[in-house]
């Protein structure tokens, strides 16, 4: 009988053990994707024996099991935006190796470096509930296939290289959460259930006009469409959707009046329409501090808003008939097609004249062109490859170049070897005016007089064609009312050595200085008061953020400092200095790539680096805003960590109700400018970003949303007249 009890016992321990096992197959699924991820430090020690149903969960992994069966898989790794796996991954086999776990459920794969576009068999996955593969360098169209995923709730692409249409996603009548923020995806609103709860596509290519689809999804609390092209006016309707609670609409083209008579869903808490041309009054109910609604309200051309930083009524009326040309009238289509049937007559009369002329004008160009010793076509030319001249590529011209000009500048121009050479008067030594981590920089005049600036950059790697296409498209994308805006550039490669090329950046030209300049002279830093000065951080934290975020893949380890802030005429801060992108192989860093950012940390920011050059960013914007709340300089990493002390101290010790030790450290210049609240908010955000831990330090888009707050408290003390807060 005891042996009988014995064996029972045994029994249930063996099935107890089992089913904390997972199948061997599963396991050997585990083993095979950590060996396709390149065993990153989250997977380290994962072998045969290994418990993986029992891996006690962290931030960084979790695994859950059913039986024995894997049902949830994420993983977190520490791959930034500019870090990928090696050219030996394949996203597709990837995924195959995946499709292997057929109770999957939940799938989240963040920041591990994965490239390639997306394969078509990834509704083989046809458990999952949850896809979350954000923050890698995923690139190409989103594959139709994934609408058949008829499970999914949650579909997390954001923060890729993602471009193309957005696929129809109707059919997933369970999606409740969609993210493709910070891709390449447009133009239109994809088709989607009325159970959706939250649709984030901001920073995109999208372009059309809000629809009126959008009344039917009943269930939708979040709507972030900012950072794209939406045109036309803002639908009342937005606004008192049923279950709406977040709306961002900023930075689009959105214009006309807002409807004043408009009716707000009462859980609405957040609402952004900031950086468009909307015109009129706001309603009542998105005025700020409407039941403690926070809206955002800026550079629109609002009369009764509360914040001051508004455009002109004229302004929005201009732009926005230029993102949005006005329909013609049926009389005007009869005009317009009456001229085109008299200017077809009038070309065929002028046929054979025109004829003549332009065989007269191709002779002369080409007796023109055998007199030269090159000649630039529009592909390559090559003056002498014996003695290793250079040979320019224009072969493949960026879309921007081809579309109209932003923030006053000039068309995205591919400039030929001669305007570089002629510009800089054969790089004349006198026009050398700096060297950075990047090349040397030389200033220039363009032939219509303009001065600009010239970075010359040596790549010492062969590239593809298609390689070299990207990374002109990606040149032609940095423009931003808060850089220095490259304005063009010119690639030339040389036959003598086939693996150097050299790039000439061609950049915008700031004549009134940098903001230190401005800190140095106490006459230009008594102007500078406190509202002029939180302007000037948010338009660099703005600057900062287009760079980590703006851009496929992002900008990190720039050299963020004082000096290299520039001001123009209306005290508008534009970022010189950061760094270009160089071009790398698909899933690969350039060595020269690696090379700059060594460099960079031990030349330019031995006071700051760490090994995080997106945290390193946001420590230097707090030495930055730590300088601007004081008004001093530094020079040091000791004077910095004092001075951050002292701003710690004051938090701390302040009394409640009382703005005495928050303004000790203020710059005395201020004094009356400011409220405490405004104040308070700046230091705290200071402090944060100045953090020793890199990893404990603030996002960019944390570091904004706080400065606008200030900004919206400083607001509301100067609408008040209240002089009780004065400093």
């Amino acid at each position: 009988m005891k042996s009988y009890m014995f064996l029972v016992f045994l029994s249930v321990l063996l099935i107890q053990f089992c089913n904390a096992q997972i199948a061997s197959s599963e396991t050997n699924v585990l083993l095979q994707l950590q060996q396709h991820l390149e065993y990153p430090q989250v997977l380290q020690g994962w072998n045969n024996w290994t418990n993986f149903c029992s891996i006690p969960p962290s931030q960084s992994l979790a695994i859950v099991c059913s039986g024995n069966r894997i049902t949830d898989l994420s993983v977190v790794g520490n791959h930034t935006n500019l870090q990928s796996l090696s050219r030996n991954f394949s996203l597709h086999s990837f995924f195959t190796t995946l499709t292997n776990l057929p109770n999957l459920k939940v799938l989240s794969l963040v920041s591990l470096g994965l490239w390639g576009p997306l394969p078509r068999n990834i509704n083989l996955l046809g458990s999952l509930e949850v896809l979350n593969i954000s923050s890698n360098q995923i690139y190409g169209n989103i594959p139709a296939s994934i609408a058949t995923i008829k499970n999914l709730k949650n579909l997390v692409l954001a923060d890729n290289m993602l471009h193309g249409r957005i696929p129809d996603l109707k059919s997933l009548q369970n999606l409740e959460e969609l993210n493709l923020g910070n891709n390449h995806l447009g133009p239109r609103l994809p088709s989607l259930s009325d159970n959706v709860v939250s649709v984030t596509l901001n920073n995109n290519s999208l372009r059309f006009e809000i629809p009126s689809v959008l009344q039917s999804y009943v269930r939708l609390e979040r709507l972030d469409v900012s950072s794209n092209k939406l045109s036309g006016p803002i639908p009342s309707f937005l606004f008192s959707l049923p279950s709406i609670r977040y709306l961002s609409l900023s930075k689009n083209h959105l214009s006309g009046e807002l409807d004043t008579n408009v009716s707000c869903n009462q859980d609405l808490v957040y609402v952004d329409i900031s950086n468009n041309f909307l015109m009129g009054k706001l309603p009542l109910c998105i005025q700020s501090n409407y039941r403690n609604r926070t809206v955002i309200s800026l550079w629109n051309c609002l009369f009764n808003s509360s914040s001051k930083y508004q455009h002109r009524y004229s302004f929005c009326q201009k732009e926005a008939l230029a993102v949005r040309p006005p329909a013609m009238d049926q009389k005007k289509r009869t005009t317009m097609k009456l001229g085109i049937v008299l200017s077809i007559v009038g070309a065929t009369v002028g046929t054979v004249f025109t004829i003549g002329l332009l065989v007269f004008i191709i002779c002369r160009r080409k007796k023109a062109a055998k007199a030269r010793d090159h000649k630039n076509d529009g592909f390559i030319f090559d003056q002498n490859p014996a003695g290793g001249s250079p040979i320019v590529d224009s072969r493949h011209r960026p879309q921007t170049m081809r579309r109209m000009a932003t923030f006053g500048l000039p068309p995205y121009q591919i400039f030929t070897w001669e305007e570089i050479h002629n510009a800089s008067n054969n790089f004349d030594s006198s026009k050398l005016v700096g060297e950075d981590t990047q090349g040397q920089v030389y200033s220039a005049c363009l032939k219509d007089g303009s001065s600009v600036l010239l970075k010359c950059m040596n790549v010492k790697q062969k590239h593809t064609p298609q390689i070299m296409k990207q990374y002109n498209e990606s040149l032609s994308k940095l423009r931003h009312q808060n850089l220095v805006s490259v304005l063009g550039h010119c690639i030339v490669n040389y036959a003598g050595n086939p693996n150097l090329s050299t790039i000439y950046v061609v950049q915008e030209f700031s004549i009134n200085g940098s903001l230190r300049d401005h800190f140095k002279d106490w006459r230009k830093r008594e102007v500078l008061k406190w509202p002029q000065r939180m302007g000037i951080i948010i338009g660099i934290a703005k600057g900062i953020q287009y760079l980590h975020r703006g851009t496929a893949p992002g900008h990190f380890g720039n050299n963020i400092k004082i000096k290299n802030i520039m001001l123009d005429e209306n005290l508008t801060p534009k970022l010189s200095s950061y760094t270009l992108p160089l071009p790398s192989k698909v899933g690969q860093e350039s060595p020269l790539t690696r090379e700059v950012k060594k460099s960079e940390f031990a030349r330019e920011n031995s006071l700051y680096a760490t090994e995080n050059p997106e945290k390193d960013d946001i420590y230097q914007f707090g030495v930055i805003l730590l300088q601007v709340i004081t008004g001093k300089l530094f020079n040091s990493r000791s004077e910095i960590a004092e001075m951050k002390l002292q701003l710690e101290t004051n938090l701390t010790e302040a009394l409640p109700g009382s703005s005495t030790k928050i303004s000790d450290a203020a710059d005395p210049s201020l004094r009356g400018t400011f409220a405490y609240g405004s104040l308070k908010t700046a230091t705290q955000i200071t402090v944060n970003c100045l953090a020793d831990e890199a990893n404990t330090r603030p996002s960019i888009d944390d570091v904004l949303w706080h400065l606008q707050y200030s900004i919206q408290v400083q607001e509301g003390w100067n609408n008040s007249g209240n002089l009780d807060t004065k400093i």
